[in-house]
């Protein structure tokens, strides 16, 4: 089964940057499709990015566009989330998931079947 654990989360001013990192073990899936979502205070949880490892594609949300970058390690087993020019209103709960590859984007959390425990970013104004 796979296994995701978060790191790199923490209070940054506005304007600055952030690299978070998810560490993922298990070999469960031949193909995985790897994403980020963040939760902000009092707002459900959405979108940010995800990668899909077979072949390095990747896919981010309009909010976030030109500002992460979501890329992989294959030798360390991880994939990292790279903010930059960050925002109060990027401030939440990163969470790393995972789930196999599919033919069809799959942006929403309910097509995902492993989280990790989620860091906090926070931006200050």
């Amino acid at each position: 089964q796979a296994r995701l654990v978060e790191s790199g989360g923490g209070l940054v001013q506005a304007g600055g940057s952030l690299r978070l990192s998810c560490a993922a073990s298990g070999r469960t899936f031949t193909r995985y499709v790897m994403a980020w979502f963040r939760r902000a205070p009092g707002k459900e949880r959405e979108f940010v990015a995800h990668i899909r490892l077979s072949d390095s594609s990747t896919y981010y949300a309009d909010s976030v566009k030109g500002r992460f970058t979501i890329s992989r390690d294959n030798a360390k087993n991880t994939v990292d989330l790279q903010m930059s020019s960050l925002k109060p209103e990027d401030t939440g709960a990163y969470y790393c998931a995972a789930r196999p590859e599919s033919v069809v984007r799959i942006t929403a959390q309910s097509g995902y079947d492993y989280w990790g425990q989620g860091t906090q970013v926070t931006v200050s104004s």
